[in-house]
């Protein structure tokens, strides 16, 4: 009978155990030595790994800075400068770290500070190259020579970068040879090597797997960034397109179809397919301007029309920019925009001119008809009721005398309405000129115009100082007229009259609702009186024109002042504000801007 060993489950068990545990302690006595010294040379090639990934690093963040200013350069689109503009925080800190892991080696030091100073080399260039790419200080011959002098310095940081990884490859070259000599000692060793390397790689698979999802995900987001742009090119009506000069091959963006009213793709994108589409008008001078791109590699700005297969004429605008890649190939980007609508609404911007230049010259035809052929019959009846005597009158019946004052009174009415349409008038067309001047000056010219008005009714006028502003004299000095002559005008018959004219500075965003908050300060100017006021409900009626609050038997008037006062105000881009409690005075304020 043969035998046949049984071992139980649980002692097979515990024997693989124990022999585990005698090997892993075998494994362990005889790897111990070998593992401080795989210790060390771990430690030694982490730290050249660091090394090499902080210049590249350093590296990446210039070539981002490079490619944001190329993007910038060619569309002059501030987003484009925001790698440009972390580059440098970014290249500090790799050049901060790099000097720690080279604290110990002098020759990698000597290495570093060279790279760091072509590297603000670099950024000079860069800042050049911006400076004189700004159509304000263009200058293409000193941005061909930086753009130029920039490749050089690229190949020298490069250099340096490659001549620093070069001196760490040989440390760990020199590191693995210690390594392999230390670890060809004992077959065990490589075997404890080997399941080691073999966790590494179930390690690493597990690592894939994770940086496999997050690709995915990066992925994702790239394709709606992709989408959001061509989005944005449908949205704002513009196209992008790549033509490569050296291999005379051109690349259009999907709205490039749209905008020439075709689905994307739907033929292949050539000069001469391009062409069959622009306006015979346009046909010659697009043509040769492409011919100047071959010549002159550059895109100036250029506006023609295009007809689509429906027979819709559209119009276009036109530029691009010539780049180099990094193997050397002339590329040419540019962008076209769909300006149609802008073009429509200048035709009727120019057609509203044109209408209102027409209205200013009947404007300026009725201000010469009101102030000679409208004033020349009034001024006639004016002189022959002048020459009716008192004797004459007295032989007259009461109706014909009574006629006669209402004829007087009318004409006199009408050559006031006639010279306060000509001052509405002169506010609106004359020309505007602006001169700093001393408003307290304005004021003393106002009160004397006023002056008889002023005695007669005894009125006190009390003001604080004005400021010096930019505005038009005798505008404003026609403003303090309207405003305190309304005063006097409406005071009360048992009072006398008290106006107050008051200013201060205010800030406009104290006043968020009624000042242009473009504009920071403002001078608030009050003018307020004790007269017998007006219901407030209409405080912004009073400054529509021929509005008036009481009947002309009351108060004389053409209701046109007020009117003048707003127009004068908004002349300066200010604003007029009027409040009041009947019987006991009104206030107007008025802002002007600083």
């Amino acid at each position: 009978m043969k035998w046949i060993p049984n071992f139980n489950s649980s002692n097979s068990l515990r024997v693989i155990f124990v022999i585990a545990v005698f090997i892993l302690l075998f494994l362990s006595s005889i790897a111990y030595k070998h593992n401080q010294s795989l210790n060390e040379s771990s430690k030694l090639v982490m730290h050249t790994y660091e090394i090499n990934i902080q210049l590249e690093k350093l590296m990446s963040a210039i070539k981002d800075a490079e490619t944001g200013q190329r993007g910038y350069i060619i569309t002059r689109n501030g987003r484009f400068l925001t790698p440009y503009l972390y580059s440098r925080d970014k290249v500090n800190a790799s050049f901060i770290t790099l000097k720690k892991l080279t604290a110990d080696n002098p020759v990698q030091q000597q290495n570093l500070e060279r790279l760091f100073k072509l590297i603000i080399q670099r950024f000079v260039s860069f800042e050049n190259c911006l400076k004189y790419s700004d159509p304000k200080t263009y200058d293409k011959r000193k941005l061909d020579n930086h753009m130029f002098g920039g490749r050089i310095l690229m190949e020298n940081i490069r250099f340096q970068v490659d001549k620093m990884n070069d001196i760490e490859k040989k440390y760990m070259e020199r590191r693995q040879k210690i390594y392999d000599q230390e670890i060809s000692l004992s077959p065990i060793f490589s075997i404890s090597l080997f399941l080691t390397a073999l966790l590494f790689i179930l390690l690493a698979y597990r690592q894939i797997s994770k940086d496999f999802e997050r690709l995915k995900i990066f992925n994702k987001k790239l394709l709606i960034s992709s989408g959001l742009m061509a989005e944005s090119e449908i949205i704002g009506k513009f196209s992008t397109w790549q033509w490569d000069l050296d291999a005379s091959k051109i690349d259009y963006s999907d709205n490039q179809f749209r905008l020439l009213g075709v689905e994307p793709n739907s033929f292949v994108p050539e000069k001469e397919s391009f062409l069959n589409f622009v306006h015979p008008d346009d046909h010659d001078a697009v043509a040769d301007s492409m011919e100047g791109i071959l010549q002159k590699k550059k895109l100036p700005f250029i506006y023609y029309k295009i007809i689509r297969p429906d027979r819709e004429v559209r119009y276009f605008k036109s530029t691009g920019k010539l780049l180099t890649d990094q193997q050397g190939s002339n590329i040419l980007l540019g962008i076209n925009f769909d300006i149609t609508d802008e073009h429509l609404l200048n035709i009727e911007l120019q057609e509203r001119n044109k209408e209102l230049e027409k209205s200013n010259k009947e404007l300026a035809s009725f201000n010469h008809v009101a102030s000679h052929d409208l004033q020349e019959p009034l001024r006639k009846i004016q002189t022959f009721i002048s020459r009716v005597s008192e004797a004459d009158k007295a032989v007259m019946s009461d109706s014909a005398r009574e006629y006669l004052s209402k004829i007087e009174s009318s004409a006199k009415r009408m050559r006031v309405l006639i010279d306060d349409l000509l001052l509405f008038s002169r506010t609106n067309t004359t020309k505007k000129e602006f001169l700093k001047s001393n408003l307290n000056e304005l004021l003393e010219n106002a009160e004397s115009e006023l002056a008889e008005v002023i005695q007669e009714k005894k009125a006190i006028i009390t003001t604080t100082k004005l400021p010096k502003l930019s505005v038009i004299p005798y505008q404003i000095e026609q403003l303090f007229i309207n405003l305190i002559g309304n005063s006097l005008k409406y005071s009360q018959a048992n009072l006398t009259p008290e106006i107050k004219i008051e200013s201060e500075k205010v800030l406009s965003a104290n006043y968020p609702e009624l000042l242009d908050q473009s504009i920071k300060k403002f001078h608030k100017i009050t003018f307020s009186d004790n007269g017998m006021g007006f219901d407030p409900q209409f405080k912004e009626t009073i400054f529509v024109l021929f509005q008036r609050l009481y009947s002309k038997t009351e108060y004389p008037g053409t209701g046109i002042g007020l009117a003048i006062c707003k127009k004068i105000v908004e002349n300066h881009k200010g604003y007029i504000l009027a409040d009041s409690v009947p019987g006991k005075g009104s206030e107007f304020t008025v802002f002007l801007p600083e």
